[in-house]
């Protein structure tokens, strides 16, 4: 008899165990409904799972869900996140100027490659501080101060991809080299000398952040609680970029070492380690996800349109002939010595051309979070952005919309200029800087 009231006390237990683990599941993968003023559902946001061709063929997700609905604005499901998919004016307008929606958290949740930050009055802290700090450092003093330095960077880098080229025939991968040149540009500016200065540093680092880019996880993203191969790979690689950081930061420290970098202003601002090494890795993040791809996309364009390369040439001859002072000096010589007046007014085709590849090669989505405990309405449609909810924009919407862009895909730098100027065609018809609350303090 005691055997059989055993068993049947240990069966309750067992069962009450199963039934407390499914609820405790069902929670945490039950998706929250939309509120009723939301835009229309879209027709493939699945149960548990939701909207999967958001991340298989995001760009035709987009358009017809889109299409589908009066507004042009569309709500789905990621998981159990919550997300509305805004197009038009007035959703940009809501996208780019409600302050309620979070750039940082959105990116970190939905992008799930940037650094976390804690949310609530943490994370708005954080934020705020972050950009009050980098404001600081961006300013034209801090430019002028570091232009000789990072002129002497990119040369010294030019000069020896030049050199590899004699040897291989002219061939060399813009994605590759390039783009290590603007990190290396990011790391002087926003981050530590030792790095920027040291060849197997830079190297150590860059692959760490690229291993920080390439391993993002949708299954994470939909279950977070998720331990995947991916996410493993990605907290190794994040650990040991901290611990590089740290390193620098203790060696300063210990020997009163003093560089003229960010590293060295947020120890004076008498930062802690963890504060100073998340604005970093933030700022790198921030400055090289699109950056160095954008520089290398330049190159591939020109070197497919002889007609803008032969103009841009021709800019950087006139430019060097008219601020060379002495005969003897040489091209990079010239470049050397240009004023950050000169970099800025110098080389209009060039930054065309600039402009166009980012309209040209900026892709996916952007993304918010609404961080209040309200509703954030969506311009005058009538809709809103549930509270805790996240705003995605398709950038297509807007770069590649025929109404504002004359053959959006043809490779166009004219489109942009004082004559033309077909992002002045509507409001927010160029997301290339940002607008705004988030307008991109690394335009210059």
């Amino acid at each position: 008899m005691n055997m059989v009231l055993d068993y049947l006390h240990w069966s309750t237990a067992v069962y009450c165990g199963i039934i407390a683990g499914l609820f405790l599941l069902a929670s945490a993968v039950r998706q929250p409904p939309f509120p009723s003023n939301a835009p229309p559902l879209a027709k493939e946001s699945y149960p548990v799972l939701g909207a999967l061709r958001f991340f298989k063929s995001r760009r035709s997700f987009c358009q017809d869900s889109s299409r589908s609905t009066k507004t042009g604005n569309y709500s789905f499901h990621v998981g159990k996140h919550r997300v509305v998919g805004l197009s038009g004016l007035e959703g940009r307008k809501a996208f780019y100027e409600s302050k309620e929606l979070s750039m940082f958290e959105g990116y970190s949740v939905l992008l799930s490659a940037t650094p976390d930050i804690d949310p609530g009055a943490g994370e708005n802290q954080f934020v705020s501080w972050f950009n009050k700090t980098i404001t600081k450092l961006l300013k034209r003093e801090n430019f002028v101060k570091n232009l000789p330095i990072m002129v002497n960077d990119a040369t010294t880098a030019i000069s020896q991809l030049l050199d590899r080229c004699a040897e291989n025939r002219g061939v060399f991968d813009p994605f590759d080299d390039i783009n290590k040149l603007v990190y290396q540009l990011n790391m002087r500016t926003l981050g530590a000398t030792e790095i920027a200065e040291s060849p197997s540093l830079l190297d150590k680092s860059l692959r760490l952040v690229d291993e920080i880019n390439q391993n993002n996880s949708t299954a994470r993203i939909i279950f977070p609680f998720a331990i995947t191969p991916t996410y493993l790979r990605r907290f190794v690689a994040a650990g040991r970029l901290y611990l590089m950081f740290r390193k620098l930061e203790q060696d300063r420290r210990r020997t009163g070492r003093r560089e003229q970098d960010t590293l060295q202003f947020l120890m004076d601002e008498g930062e802690d380690t963890l504060k100073i090494i998340m604005f970093i890795v933030a700022s790198l993040f921030a400055g090289q996800l699109n950056s160095g791809v954008n520089a290398a996309w330049v190159l591939c364009r020109l070197a497919a349109d002889a007609n803008w390369a032969q103009r841009v040439r021709a800019e950087v001859e006139s430019a060097v002939a008219k601020r060379r002072t002495r005969s003897e000096q040489t091209d990079l010589d010239v470049l050397r010595e240009l004023t950050i007046d000169d970099w800025e007014s110098c080389f209009p085709t060039t930054n065309l051309c600039l402009q166009e590849s980012i309209r040209l090669h900026t892709v996916g989505a952007a993304f918010r979070k609404n961080m209040t405990d309200r509703n954030v309405p969506i311009g005058k449609t009538g809709e809103v952005i549930p509270r805790g909810g996240f705003a995605a924009l398709h950038i297509d919407d807007v770069h590649m919309n025929p109404d504002i862009y004359t053959n959006p895909s043809l490779f166009d730098p004219g489109r942009f200029s004082p004559d033309r100027a077909e992002d002045k065609k509507a409001p927010l018809a160029y997301g290339g800087w940002g607008h705004g609350r988030h307008f991109m303090r690394y335009e210059r």
